[in-house]
């Protein structure tokens, strides 16, 4: 909470959108994913979604409040656009259609991320020529454990992604998942990894895993709490200046558990009945949590990220302001 405070407004939460624009259908065997077409789960496999659709999804993120875009909707500040894909290789038409996605979402002064599986550094620079804020391509766990879970992407290609992302200028978005069955060693191995990289990602998800019917892992245990609390502040004592954030599992915690989180340093959510396809907080709960803890919703950084800037250059809310 010390970190969180000296580097943060500790009252300030990012809350990002999350849309699939293309669901279902995926080539990968990532064994926790009910849209891996290897698998018989309850998720249908579609195309890429209209511009139409798309576009409306982000007005009514924006007026709900988003500033950054991820695929979704939600009063958010961010809005991101999720892909089921493995790569764009073979996509040609598609991409295109995505990077007028990007800029007409940009041109509603959004943030606005992307996840589309893996890219190669031309991709990576179209996609910021189109305007893109961030690109989320998490590691999902450490490189040991990483085979028992994927066996259809490398973690050097998923490395690979991160760096090419990285050199185009775009923000990093990259965390990974708990309770897959990975030891706490293999945890801190991840940690590891995203904060020895040649700069710290401007944002972590850390996620927890909800278990769905269909997938290898259907039967595994949930994460308690208090595993999710020590992954949370483990991250923002390594990565100080990075946006946490709280993602998928949150459902699953009371709104005294996920104050606990942003005590230990998470300040940023996805806001939405469901990501991607699995289900999340409702908005008006969400909006009563940030009511009661006293939170609010952070601003969108259209220039620079704020975990770029020097410390000495950022405010400072003192702790005892703060309602939790």
């Amino acid at each position: 909470a010390k970190v969180h405070r000296e580097n943060h407004d500790p009252r300030a939460v990012q809350q990002c959108t999350l849309l699939s624009i293309k669901t279902g259908g995926c080539s990968e065997d990532c064994s926790y994913c009910p849209q891996s077409s290897r698998y018989k789960t309850s998720v249908k496999a579609q195309k890429l979604m209209d511009t139409d659709e798309v576009l409306v999804a982000a007005r009514k993120a924006k007026e709900a409040g988003s500033t950054r875009l991820v695929q979704g909707l939600l009063l958010l500040e961010s809005f991101c656009m999720g892909a089921a894909w493995r790569d764009l290789h073979g996509r040609k038409s598609n991409f295109n259609k995505i990077l007028g996605y990007v800029k007409e979402i940009r041109s509603m002064d959004m943030e606005v991320c992307c996840t589309l599986g893996m890219l190669d550094a031309g991709q990576a620079k179209a996609l910021k020529e189109a305007g893109l804020t961030a690109y989320n391509h998490n590691l999902d766990t450490s490189r040991e454990y990483y085979p028992k879970i994927i066996t259809t992407r490398s973690y050097d290609e998923r490395l690979t992604t991160i760096a090419n992302v990285r050199e185009a200028g775009i923000h990093v978005c990259s965390g990974g998942i708990i309770g897959l069955g990975e030891t706490p060693e293999d945890r801190i191995s991840m940690l590891h990894t995203l904060s020895t990289m040649p700069k710290h990602p401007e944002s972590v998800p850390i996620n927890a895993l909800l278990a769905v019917e269909g997938t290898p892992l259907e039967k595994q245990e949930p994460v308690s709490i208090w595993e999710m609390v020590r992954m949370i502040a483990t991250a923002r004592i390594i990565m100080p200046k990075s946006m946490v954030r709280l993602s998928a599992g949150r459902v699953r915690f009371s709104q005294p558990e996920q104050a606990l989180c942003f005590f230990a340093g998470a300040n940023s959510i996805f806001t939405g009945d469901t990501l991607l396809t699995t289900p999340n907080n409702a908005f008006n709960e969400d909006q009563e949590m940030f009511r009661i803890l006293g939170l609010v919703a952070k601003p969108a950084n259209l220039g620079e990220n704020e975990s770029s800037l020097p410390i000495e250059e950022k405010t400072v809310v003192n702790s005892s302001s703060v309602s939790i």
